[in-house]
């Protein structure tokens, strides 16, 4: 099953302070727009047509003042807009007004007249608002009656709000202005905050188990975010805690098996011929190659040995010297077979020599106790190691790596000899891999790099 794409902390962050802001101005808009389309006393909202059918029923009675004549489409107006009012100036500063008036709106004479001349009398104006405490649309029109500036609550919804919006043409800029800045902004502030997780990440993909030590950076990072990194650092400094336990034990046991082993097997080669004398030595070399990967273990866990050009035939040769006791006295022959000598090629002496011993070790363990194990070293730099056993199953030969894998669950061993032959290859920049020997047991190909 393909695992679900994780979706970025970051991006998610931005996504949602961007549609919080836009959510925001729409809803201010909203409001506002509903404030202004409201019966509240704070707005007067007049549109054009209501503006133009109030100048056309205005006229002047026999007495020369303003009168209100109810025409059919002021009627009209009227019966559509029940709440409709209005408040209009002449410009001989008669008022007249219709409707209920709020009382904001009812004393508007000197304040229709201030905007009437600074704004109203521009030719190319038709219409003009201001805002102070309330706001309001002055209309300039014509009647029977002459000019009016009029204010007034009413009339179809058509020009009401995109006139208060945008009669100011700066509007448009500005928003633009700010919504690009938004946009850049709110990235950088994040990704600017999330740097230093960034260096947490980074330290913490340095992290290894050879390299101890190391901890997550605690400073400059959120205060939501310290309680993980102190976790962490706890649990790193626990599990350094007890790798120190573990490789003091290691080394105390594998130390203090060497010496009982060593005259275990001095006593045992005292002993007369016999098959009973071949078994114990077997016993006591399958001890003694315990300590020994033992120590290993911590060698390749600590500081490792520089490499240097080394005569692998010369190391090799000491290798079959060291096993060749063993290997007979378990009905082995064994042959050397070196294609030149010397052979030289960059490695550390000890670790080596133990992955070759551990080899033939292995070798002698599951050869079946017959045959020759050979010992090739090819000029280029590849030694083989071989046997004419059962051999090993072409599906268990990547797993025989593992540790503490067995090939049978009642096999000798410890199963870790050949997963320390892996990490010492892998040390030297090599490769190893198994095959079929040509007489059909198990051959271990190490190939070295050059010098």
């Amino acid at each position: 099953m393909k695992p679900a794409k994780r979706k970025s902390l970051k991006r998610r962050l931005t996504i949602q302070l961007l549609l919080f802001q836009i959510g925001s101005i729409i809803i201010v808009t909203v409001a506002f727009f509903v404030y202004m389309m409201s019966d509240g006393t704070g707005s007067a909202l007049l549109s054009s047509e209501a503006a133009q059918i109030t100048a056309n029923a205005l006229i002047r009675g026999p007495d020369g003042k303003i009168v209100l004549r109810e025409t059919p489409e002021y009627i009209k107006l009227r019966r559509e807009t029940p709440d409709f009012w209005f408040v209009a100036l002449t410009e001989n500063d008669d008022i007249v007004q219709g409707g209920q008036v709020p009382e904001a709106f009812s004393n508007m004479g000197q304040t229709l007249n201030d905007v009437r001349i600074s704004n109203i009398r521009d030719a190319g104006m038709s219409y003009s608002y201001f805002a102070v405490l309330y706001v309001a649309i002055v209309r300039r029109v014509s009647g029977p009656a002459g000019e009016f500036a009029m204010i007034g609550h009413g009339g179809p919804f058509s020009m009401t709000l995109p006139i208060l919006l945008f009669s100011n043409i700066l509007i448009l800029p500005i928003l633009a202005l700010v919504s690009i800045a938004t946009i850049a902004a709110i990235p950088w502030i994040i990704g600017r905050e999330f740097r230093a997780l960034s260096a947490i990440a980074r330290t913490a993909e340095a992290i290894d188990i050879d390299k101890r030590g190391y901890r997550l950076p605690d400073g400059n990072i959120p205060r939501e975010v310290q309680p993980l990194v102190h976790a962490v650092n706890g649990a790193l400094q626990r599990l350094d805690d007890g790798y120190e336990r573990h490789k003091r034990f290691i080394l105390d046991a594998a130390h203090e098996l060497r010496t009982p082993v060593a005259i275990l097997q001095t006593r045992v080669e005292t002993l007369l011929e016999g098959r009973a004398r071949s078994r114990i030595l077997s016993d006591a070399s399958r001890i003694a190659v315990l300590a020994e990967q033992l120590l290993d273990l911590q060698r390749l866990g600590g500081q490792k040995a520089p490499l240097v050009p080394l005569d692998i035939v010369a190391l090799c040769r000491s290798v079959v010297a060291d096993m060749a006791p063993l290997a007979i006295s378990q009905g082995y022959n064994l042959s050397f077979e070196p294609e030149e000598e010397p052979i030289l090629a960059l490695a550390d002496y000890a670790s080596l020599q133990r992955a070759l011993m551990n080899i033939v070790q292995n070798a002698i363990e599951h050869g079946g106790s017959r045959g020759t194990i050979t010992i090739k070293i090819a000029s280029n730099r590849v030694i083989e190691i071989a046997d004419e056993g059962n051999g090993i199953p072409e599906a268990e030969r990547e797993l025989v790596f593992d540790a503490f894998h067995r090939l049978k669950p009642k096999d000798h061993g410890t199963g870790l000899g050949l997963s320390l032959v892996q990490e010492i290859v892998r040390y030297h920049n090599g490769e190893i891999s198994i095959s079929d020997s040509s007489t059909g047991g198990a051959c271990f190909r190490i190939t070295l790099p050059f010098c």
